[in-house]
């Protein structure tokens, strides 16, 4: 009996946590605010100990909610009233301008100089000098706007026009044919049948992936190992 009721538990606890988590929405740890950050740890904790017991489960059901409830409403006010981001969320603190250190500020966001030189070196800047301006955001990471002699080369410091990029469509997965995606091309089986053989290959389940660029015309096959 304790076996099923530990179950059933779990299943509840999964269940739960799998939906708070769709509510709350899909964010990199990096992006996670610290109130997101403290809530995801409280949550996970809740959750596991949902999963084992076998008492009084809606006592932790009850606190997974209102965390979750907490994190979304939270995230609302924030959205809908920007001026509650700089209280909530804090705002971005300025480590360095024009060449100069701000010690008050890496002070202020918690960093010492062997901090702030590791996140300069994480970005790929290992001489300050290389460095216009260098801001810690809220969310922990160091946004760095290089001076302009450091600044990479593109196409438009050198006058050159280059063509517009496109994402490519898969029409192949896993050998698998994916049908709506070609429907939105304009494009259907017996086309990509076609395809397939003036590349050598009869059947579709020989391709692990296969990407049509529309804009080339181009169908870019990988088959499988």
């Amino acid at each position: 009996m304790d076996i099923i009721n530990l179950t059933l538990t779990a299943i509840l606890s999964v269940a739960a946590l799998f939906i708070i988590a769709k509510l709350m929405g899909h964010k990199q740890v990096a992006q996670l605010d610290f109130f997101d950050y403290i809530s995801g740890i409280t949550i996970g904790s809740i959750a596991a100990e949902l999963a084992t017991d076998l008492e009084a489960p809606w006592k932790s059901l009850v606190a997974l909610c209102i965390y979750g409830i907490a994190s979304v409403l939270l995230g609302q006010l924030t959205h809908k009233f920007p001026r509650m981001r700089k209280y909530i969320n804090g705002t971005p603190t300025i480590l360095m301008n024009g060449g100069k250190l701000y010690r008050k500020n890496l002070k202020q966001a918690k960093l010492d100089l062997s901090e702030f030189l590791l996140l300069c070196r994480e970005q790929g800047y290992f001489d300050l000098d290389e460095i216009e301006t260098a801001i810690f955001e809220h969310n922990g990471k160091l946004s760095v706007l290089p001076k302009s002699p450091n600044r990479p080369l593109t196409p438009s410091d050198m006058h050159i026009t280059v063509k517009e990029a496109h994402i490519g469509t898969e029409v192949i997965m896993d050998g698998r044919i994916m049908g709506d995606n070609l429907h939105r091309l304009g494009r259907d089986e017996n086309w990509l049948n076609k395809q397939l053989l003036a590349q050598g290959y009869e059947d579709a389940r020989k391709i692990f992936l296969g990407i049509y660029h529309a804009e080339d015309k181009k169908l870019t096959l990988y088959p499988v190992d």
